[in-house]
């Protein structure tokens, strides 16, 4: 873990072990955070509270973008790190290295945005607002994007002039740690970014549960979220949740189709299928569902499974041994009880390289019924789904049938089409003709059981700030 931007043992002088997905090796142990811990991170971050919030925008900026260009530097090395604890190929984990610094470039660009209103208030004077930090703030980040999603939290928290306390995935927290390291380096005071490792009932619950911690923010499992949210309501503490969904693709039959399965692809199969926004059911028109489906099956046998530091893969393993276990189960269930039929993967790779880790192959199933696990359940994994549809209609009553509304993407020509399904799918954000970009310079978050509140954009600012209100009389 580290205090004050320093590696310390933890309390309980206790270690977990971190593996690599495919390989199933050893990677590294790092401690195993306890209550003391996190009470002992959270006062160093409420010491450093004050002096950061005092610092000029610009300051803050400043440090932040000087630690944006060392981890740009440093992309390679970083790269390989988070391929190996958290599974995705090199390619993917470059990509998230230099996506955690735009993010943090982004925010140094917010940096003096982020000011009050004055509001004149006839016969009675006028009035001006105050933005001010709220203090000591929490963030809880799964293993899929741990580099990406920890900027999401540090970036909009720090700029804004509050302090920090971070709890990694204990899965994943290597590549976390050292990027927390990398701002230290580039000049961030002690005390105001600190980690701590450890398992979610401890390390988690001490978070949200800490009389000094004024916000958390959480990304991971709905049930999970749904505890954050009930330990920190006691203490009335701002709550930012992101809980993942079960993200519909609609294909329409005017859709470009080249592009569509291109789509799909990405959409379903980047990063092994372990994105919250991934296409994680699709719905296509029954005039061109067969060409479809033979082309979207065509794609998929051709993507490239195996270990991500090695050339020219496609996809990883699942990251870990639950994950695997319940994908695995999954689609034996959907033999087993004929609830679709897989029209190519839904085996544990054979091959020599894909022998111990935790390997998938990339699945397609048609012919599901509407009461599969596959449309019900978010499936965090490489196993599409694809049911046909009469028409837009139908394709939009399905998928909003589910308890989740995080993104959903329309496949169509038709501007007319596209309005429709812009006004009617019930998702926090909505793609036309693509699938899975998410910049940071837009709002980020979900309805229903995919969560509250916004991350990314300029209004994610507002999660972190205390407005005040002060009337004067003239």
């Amino acid at each position: 873990m580290q205090i004050n931007g320093n590696a310390v043992e933890a309390h309980s002088g206790e270690f977990f072990d971190i593996i690599n997905p495919a390989t199933c090796e050893l990677i590294d142990r790092v401690p195993k955070g306890t209550e003391d811990d996190v009470e002992v991170a959270v006062e160093a971050a409420s010491s450093a509270f004050k002096g950061w919030a005092s610092a000029s925008p610009q300051q803050r900026a400043r440090i932040l973008y000087i630690a944006a260009g060392i981890v740009r530097q440093r992309k390679d090395e970083l790269a390989v790190l988070l391929t190996r604890e958290q599974g995705k190929p090199l390619a993917e984990s470059k990509n998230e290295i230099e996506g955690f610094a735009h993010v943090l470039e982004y925010y140094c660009g917010l940096a003096s945005s982020s000011h009050g209103d004055f509001v004149p208030i006839p016969q009675n004077g006028y009035a001006f607002t105050v933005k001010k930090p709220l203090g000591v703030c929490a963030a809880i980040i799964p293993w899929n994007m741990p580099a990406l999603i920890m900027a999401w939290k540090i970036g909009p928290a720090l700029i804004s002039g509050n302090t920090l306390v971070l709890k990694p995935a204990s899965n994943t927290p290597l590549t976390n740690l050292t990027l927390a390291s990398i701002l230290s380096e580039a000049g961030l005071p002690p005390g105001v970014l600190n980690i701590v490792t450890g398992p979610g009932n401890i390390v988690g619950e001490s978070l949200v549960k800490s009389p000094k911690v004024k916000k958390i923010s959480f990304t991971g499992e709905a049930r999970t979220g749904k505890r954050v949210a009930e330990l920190a309501a006691c203490g009335m503490k701002r709550v930012t949740l992101e809980l993942g969904g079960s993200d519909p693709m609609l294909v329409c039959d005017d859709a470009d189709l080249e592009a569509a399965v291109l789509g799909a692809l990405r959409g379903r199969f980047y990063n092994c299928g372990q994105t919250c926004t991934a296409v994680k059911r699709l719905f296509v028109f029954e005039t061109v569902a067969e060409k479809f489906i033979k082309k979207l099956e065509a794609g998929i046998r051709n993507l490239r499974v195996g270990n991500g530091m090695h050339e020219n893969i496609d996809m990883g393993p699942l990251n870990n041994r639950r994950q695997w276990e319940y994908i695995k189960k999954l689609v034996e269930d959907v033999e087993e009880k004929d609830e679709g039929r897989i029209v190519t993967g839904g085996r544990v790779p054979e091959n020599g390289v894909c022998s111990k880790g935790f390997f998938f192959e990339p699945t397609l199933v048609t012919d599901v019924p509407r009461e599969s696990r596959l449309l019900k359940e978010e499936v965090f994994g490489p196993v599409l789904p694809v049911v046909q549809v009469k028409d837009l209609d139908e394709a939009i009553e399905e998928a909003n049938n589910t308890c989740y509304g995080l993104g959903a993407s329309l496949w169509t020509k038709n501007l007319d089409k596209a309005h429709k399904g812009c006004e009617q799918l019930n998702a926090g954000i909505i793609w036309l003709n693509q699938h899975l970009k998410i910049a940071p310079e837009v709002p980020f978050g979900g309805t229903g059981q995919s969560g509250i509140g916004r991350e990314n954009g300029p209004d994610s600012l507002s999660e972190y700030l205390d407005l005040k209100t002060v009337m004067l009389k003239t």
